[in-house]
C-alpha cells in the first residue's frame, strides 16, 4: 500500500479579492466561535500582508502577530483597528 501525500492548505493562498475575503469573514463570525472568527482574521492579514496592515492600523508588526494568534485575547480596539486597515466593514 503506498503511502498518501498530502501538501500544506493554507486559506491565506486562497484570499485573492474582496469577495473571496468578505465570504470567509463572514462564514467565520457566524460560526459564533470567537476564537475561530480570530484566527480567520489573521488569516487575512496574512493574505493580505502583515507588514502592511500593522502598519496602516498603527499596530507594530510583532504587536499584530501576538493579537491574533490562537489563544489570544486582543482587545476589540485591536480588532477594531485590523477590520478597518483590512478594508472590512461589517
Amino acid at each position: 500500500m503506498s503511502k498518501l501525500k498530502t501538501i500544506p492548505f493554507d486559506p491565506a493562498d486562497y484570499l485573492a479579492d474582496d469577495v473571496a475575503i468578505a465570504t470567509y469573514l463572514s462564514e467565520a463570525l457566524a460560526a459564533g466561535d470567537a476564537g475561530h472568527f480570530q484566527e480567520a482574521l489573521g488569516t487575512v492579514a496574512r493574505a493580505r500582508g502583515m507588514g502592511g496592515v500593522a502598519e496602516v492600523s498603527g499596530l507594530g508588526r510583532e504587536s499584530l502577530y501576538k493579537a491574533l494568534r490562537p489563544g489570544a485575547h486582543p482587545r476589540f480596539d485591536t480588532v477594531q483597528r485590523v477590520l478597518s486597515a483590512l478594508g472590512v466593514h461589517l
